[in-house]
């Protein structure tokens, strides 16, 4: 059983940053595959940004590459999501996802489990 809880969402004027965190409480945390997907106002679920097991990985949406950063720090449990130069069509709710099979994220574009989710809201 997996259970991600998320942290670090907030209200941020348009260019500026937030860094999200996800503590992860699961058996071997450092053989999952870790993400973020995001649900706007009025739009589907959307993947966000995905890493590896060991963190050698990582994968973008074409929408938030060159911006955001995804990271890991398997000895704390925990998954971090770097934004910066956040846009009002940045605003959604974010969770922390996990996936015990990397390969089928980077097909499918989704996670097996997901957190409760953090609200990000950018103003213009």
């Amino acid at each position: 059983q997996v259970q991600l809880v998320e942290s670090g969402g907030g209200l941020v004027q348009a260019g500026g940053s937030l860094r999200l965190s996800c503590a992860a409480s699961v058996r071997s945390f450092s053989s999952y595959a870790m993400g973020w997907v995001r649900q706007g106002p009025g739009k589907e679920r959307e993947f966000v940004a995905a890493i590896s097991f060991n963190g050698a990985g990582t994968y973008y949406a074409d929408s938030v590459k060159g911006r955001f950063t995804i990271s890991r720090d398997n000895a704390k449990n925990t998954v971090y999501l770097q934004m910066n130069s956040l846009k009002p069509e940045d605003t959604a709710v974010y969770y922390c996802a996990a996936d015990q099979f990397y390969e089928t994220v980077l097909v499918t574009l989704s996670f097996a489990s997901w957190g409760q989710g953090t609200q990000v809201t950018v103003s213009s």
